[in-house]
C-alpha cells in the first residue's frame, strides 16, 4: 500500500560556481495521494532532481517541510518504505540480473530474497534473464533489472529520476509500463521526474516546475 505525501512551502537555494545563489525551489507545495503516479517535469536545469532528492531524503531540507502519513519526514524512516530508479541504473557489474534484485533483501537478512527477487524480475519479464550477468544484457534489459530492485522491497513509495532517459522511444515505452505497472499491481505510491511529456501523460498527475514555480 502506498503512502501519502504533502509537501509544503519548500524553499532552496544552491550556489553556482561563480558564487552566485541559485533559487531553485521557490514556495514549492504539493500533495500526491496514497497510491497515486504523479510527474514532474519541467527544462533541463529547473530543478527537478534536486525536488526528488529532497522529497526522497537524499538531501538535507533547508525551508519547509515534508510528510509522509501525516508526520513530519524522518530519513531513515523515508529510506526504509521507498525504493529509488535512476537514469544510471547503479547496476553491480560483478553480478547477474537475479543477484543484484535479490541484494538489498540480502543485507537484511530475509531468507527468502533469492525468491522475492525472481518474482519481481518476473513483474518485469525478465526472469529468463536472471542469471545473466548485468554486463551482457541491454540497456532496456538493465533498466528492468533496476526496476525490478526497486520493487524488490515493496516500497511504499518509489522516486524515479528520468528512469527512461537513455533508452530509445520504444524501448522506453516498454520500460515505463512495468515499471508503471508493478507500481499498480502493489499500490505503491510513485512520482518520477521526466523530461518525456508523452510518458508523463500515463501518470495521474502532472506538476510542473519553471523558474522554481511548482504548478498542476
Amino acid at each position: 500500500m502506498g503512502v501519502k505525501l504533502d509537501v509544503r512551502q519548500l524553499d532552496h537555494t544552491i550556489k553556482l560556481v561563480n558564487g552566485e545563489p541559485l533559487h531553485l525551489l521557490k514556495a514549492v507545495s504539493m500533495s500526491v495521494e496514497a497510491g497515486e503516479q504523479i510527474a514532474i517535469v519541467g527544462a533541463s536545469g529547473s530543478g527537478k532532481s534536486t525536488l526528488l532528492s529532497l522529497l526522497a531524503g537524499l538531501e538535507t531540507l533547508q525551508t519547509g517541510e515534508i510528510c509522509y502519513q501525516e508526520r513530519n519526514q524522518d530519513v531513515a524512516e523515508i529510506n526504509s518504505v521507498s525504493g529509488f530508479v535512476f537514469q544510471h541504473f547503479h547496476l553491480l557489474p560483478e553480478l547477474n540480473a537475479l543477484q543484484n534484485v535479490a541484494l538489498p533483501l540480502l543485507l537484511r537478512g530475509e531468507k527468502s530474497a533469492q525468491q522475492q527477487a525472481l518474482e519481481k524480475l518476473k513483474l518485469v519479464q525478465m526472469e529468463a534473464q536472471a542469471h545473466q550477468p548485468v554486463t551482457k544484457l541491454s540497456g532496456g534489459e538493465q533498466q528492468r533489472v533496476a526496476i525490478a530492485r526497486a520493487l524488490c522491497s515493496e516500497p511504499q513509495i518509489i522516486f524515479a529520476d528520468e528512469p527512461t532517459g537513455n533508452l530509445d522511444k520504444n524501448t522506453a515505452e516498454q520500460v515505463f509500463s512495468h515499471m508503471q505497472n508493478g507500481a499498480r499491481s502493489t499500490g505503491t505510491t510513485m512520482v518520477v521526474v521526466t523530461h518525456d511529456l508523452n510518458l508523463a501523460a500515463k501518470l495521474d498527475k502532472i506538476y510542473h516546475l519553471e523558474s522554481g514555480d511548482l504548478k498542476l
